[in-house]
């Protein structure tokens, strides 16, 4: 709302200078598209040995995607693990009576997973155990199954299950990304809404179109997008059901209309409109189109996020002269402020677990992702790259995404939620912006 893209799209609105615009919106959910690419640039010093040893397989499986090495990216990934080099192991076995402890103790690994595929028909089956090597016990041990064309979703299971198992968190490697890549230049400009796995991978377009996409946000079941297009020319909020391609308009009113967030049953979403004439935010049943004003003042209210309870709202205002991020425990109640450690903090995006709230912020100079611990009000800047911005927490609160600068690309980064480890997903093709990290919904 205050920068960036964003900043200028709804400065037009406001000052009514709409472009004429032709537009092109292509629903493509089956065409698959150029993918991110995923880019280790730190891990944690505290990362935990785990040993993900090669799966013995029988049958005729799929060529390419190994279901290990999978699970060895996935866990790298989180920045919690650091999984051993198959090059460096002893031995390969496939179930416990192969597994001789006292070599991994001294390869210095805490844990180690060893698994077995098979194929039965259309249909791929992994049975996989994972041991505690200083305890010599094992602690989980499973059978997934999944079709034949589908070996990164059994990847991704194994690797949640193993996260939970180690760290008692959620794993979140089976949820998925939506962004919005921008290809091409001035009049061949394409703005693409694309969905991917957590990695990157399996990137498929949902829209494709001459005019700005903004602000993906996921419904928490997983089964549809709200988001901001200009394809008329103006601000205009769609929900997308991802399954089908069918959308919905839902947010037309003159002015501006931006910054969906579902509510947390999935029946209404949270807006920003100047339907009034003063940019503010309102709540809106899906069934019924009935909008509740949520806020009331001569300020811009924008960028609203339910509260871990959802009750209560996270919002920007600069009602106290500059953009900064206020609470609201409950409709009606008076707004309370939450930032004092700049001139600008913008887009909350509140933890699901309930104990921070991220945001931008602006310090020496430079747009970064900072947090404020809810309990004390202690704030902690995590990233350092200086363009950073649309902060999007992982559904178990222990990483986050957001869009950056490198080398003069926009790219997308992933960060644990202290600022420990970090990796980058660029696009292959073209700029990517606007993150939004899906719900689990296994």
């Amino acid at each position: 709302m205050f920068m960036t893209d964003r900043s200028r799209c709804l400065q037009t609105v406001l000052n009514a200078r709409y472009v004429a615009c032709l537009l092109v919106c292509l629903l493509l959910p089956l065409s698959a598209r150029a993918e991110l690419l995923i880019r280790i640039t730190e891990g944690a010093g505290s990362a935990i040995p785990i040993a993900v040893v090669p799966f013995a397989e029988s049958g005729s499986l799929p060529a390419g995607d190994k279901v290990s090495r999978i699970i060895q990216a996935d866990l790298t990934m989180s920045g919690e693990f650091r999984p051993l080099p198959p090059s460096k192991m002893l031995s390969l076995p496939s179930e416990r009576s192969e597994v001789y402890f006292r070599d991994w103790r001294l390869l210095g690994q805490r844990y180690v997973l060893v698994g077995q595929l098979s194929r039965n028909g259309d249909r791929v089956q992994a049975r996989y155990e994972l041991f505690d090597v200083n305890q010599e016990k094992r602690i989980l041990g499973e059978t997934a199954a999944v079709p034949a064309n589908n070996m990164r979703s059994l990847g991704h299971h194994i690797s949640d299950r193993v996260y939970e198992a180690v760290t008692g968190a959620p794993g979140v490697f089976s949820t998925k990304l939506a962004f919005i890549t921008v290809v091409g230049e001035g009049d061949q400009t394409r703005y693409r809404l694309q969905v991917s796995d957590v990695d990157g991978k399996r990137a498929k377009i949902r829209l494709e179109s001459r005019e700005p996409i903004l602000s993906p946000a996921w419904s928490p079941d997983g089964s549809k997008l709200a988001y901001v297009s200009f394809e008329t020319g103006k601000p205009v909020i769609f929900v997308h059901e991802l399954a089908t391609g069918e959308r919905q308009k839902v947010a037309d009113f003159r002015g501006l209309n931006s910054a969906p967030a579902w509510s947390e049953d999935g029946r209404s979403l949270l807006m920003t409109l100047s339907r009034d004439g003063n940019a503010e935010i309102y709540q809106m049943e899906l069934s019924t189109r009935n909008l509740t004003r949520l806020t009331d003042h001569w300020a811009i209210d924008t960028e609203a996020a339910w509260d871990h309870a959802d009750r209560g709202i996270y919002f920007t205002s600069d009602r106290s002269g500059g953009p900064q991020i206020y609470h609201m425990e409950r409709p009606g109640a008076e707004p309370r402020r939450m930032t004092f450690g700049s001139r600008y903090n913008a887009r909350p995006r509140p933890s699901p677990t309930g104990d921070y709230v991220y945001y931008v912020h602006q310090r020496d100079g430079g747009f970064h992702i900072a947090r404020t611990n809810l309990e004390n009000g202690e704030e902690t800047v995590i990233t350092r790259t200086g363009s950073d911005e649309s902060p999007s927490v992982a559904p178990n609160g222990k990483l986050l995404i957001y869009a950056t600068r490198q080398n003069g690309n926009d790219v997308l980064t992933v960060v644990s939620a202290d600022g420990g480890a970090a990796y980058s997903l660029p696009a292959s093709e073209g700029e990517v912006r606007e993150p939004a990290w899906g719900p689990v919904t296994r």
